[in-house]
C-alpha cells in the first residue's frame, strides 16, 4: 500500500522529515520501553536526514508526540542524547494514540546543508 506522504521533502533550504515511529529495519514496531523506542525513532530520523544529505546537527525544529506525559523526562533524556548544542526548538505534545501503537513519534525540520 502506498501512503500519500513523503518521508522527507526539501523545500526552500529546509528538509522536512515526516513523523518517525520506532520501526526497525525489518519494518516492525519495536515493542520495548519508551526509552528504547525513542532511541530507535532518533536512529530513523538520522537515517532520513542522511538520505537528504543532512545530519542530526542540522535540525532546527522538532515536534515530539507521546501517549503518556509522565514519560516526558525519559523521552527527553533519550532524545537529547542524540543531539549536540545548540539544541533545536521543540514541542512536546501528548496525544491519545499514535500509529501502530507506538509510544513516541518525532518529526523534524532541518536546514539543508546545500544552502
Amino acid at each position: 500500500m502506498s501512503l500519500p506522504f513523503s518521508a522527507t521533502r526539501e523545500e526552500k533550504g529546509f528538509i522536512f522529515v515526516s513523523g518517525q515511529v520506532a520501526l526497525t529495519e525489518e519494518g516492525k514496531l519495536l515493542e520495548d520501553s519508551v526509552v528504547e523506542q525513542t532511541h530507535q525513532v532518533m536512529k530513523n530520523v538520522q537515517k532520513a536526514l542522511e538520505s537528504a544529505g543532512a545530519s542530526l546537527s542540522d535540525i532546527v525544529k522538532t515536534t515530539i508526540y507521546t501517549t503518556d506525559m509522565s514519560e516526558y523526562g525519559e523521552v527527553s533524556d533519550a532524545y537529547v542524547s542524540h543531539l549536540t548544542e545548540p539544541y533545536p526548538a521543540r514541542e512536546f505534545i501528548c496525544v491519545k494514540e499514535l500509529p501502530l501503537g507506538a509510544l513516541v513519534e518525532i518529526s523534524v525540520i532541518a536546514k539543508s546543508p546545500t544552502r
